[in-house]
């Protein structure tokens, strides 16, 4: 009991919550109906949530049952007829996973830069920063060359430099070979996803957002909702 509690429970505050989660809400609630990414991402999570919904069953009879009946009216009458999730070992990807640890390894580094300009006050929210990433190492260049670190670390823009960074960099001493130097965002802020880009106003119909969230409101209102 000990075990699976404490594990569900690490899996949802560590994995979910602060960090899947905290990434993906800007392409949930900003990409347009159409969106790929958007939709990988519903996918994802409905995995998710059907299989937790079924983990914690035994744990939290009545709140996933009211859970389960809300979430999948049309199936099964009661979560507790149903049975755990099966086949998610198919899922498995150690080499995707490693290349995930080295991102996240990243991460931390970029993380702990903006804290210390949050504290100093040089920036408020972590949309104001663009931080600019030295790495030394050709493996985890490598490993960065198709990811948009602007979304995985929560800031409006990035870029990646190879070769030492400046004596001033932040870094953390268990990820070598990684620095950061945070400079402001350029542009103006987004009225919609609140990222400050050089493109906002660049669409005529929607000026006060990006190009992005302008395709998003166009494909939304041809759908005849108001996001």
């Amino acid at each position: 009991y000990k075990t699976v509690v404490a594990s569900l429970s690490a899996f949802m505050n560590s994995e979910l919550s602060a960090f899947y989660f905290d990434i993906r809400k800007d392409t949930l609630y900003c990409d347009p109906p159409s969106s790929l990414a958007r939709k990988a991402a519903l996918t994802a999570i409905d995995m998710i949530c059907d299989a937790i919904l079924r983990w914690l069953a035994p744990v939290l009879s009545f709140s996933c049952e009211e859970a389960w009946s809300l979430y999948r009216p049309g199936a099964e009458a009661s979560v507790h007829l149903t049975l755990f999730p099966d086949g998610l070992q198919a899922f498995r990807d150690d080499a995707l996973a490693a290349k995930w640890q080295t991102i996240r390894d990243v991460r931390r580094v970029v993380t702990g830069a903006l804290e210390l300009e949050r504290a100093a006050k040089n920036i408020g929210s972590s949309l104001e920063a663009s931080p600019v990433i030295y790495v030394s190492d050709r493996q985890t260049l490598g490993t960065l060359f198709d990811v948009d670190l602007a979304e995985v670390c929560i800031t409006s823009n990035y870029e990646i430099r190879e070769g030492e960074a400046p004596a001033g960099a932040f870094r953390l001493n268990d990820v070598p070979n990684v620095a950061v130097v945070v400079e402001k965002a350029v542009g103006k802020k987004c009225a919609r996803s609140w990222k400050i880009l050089p493109t906002v106003g660049e669409d005529a119909e929607y000026p006060d957002v990006s190009p992005r969230d302008a395709v998003a409101l166009r494909e939304w209102k041809a759908m005849g909702v108001t996001p």
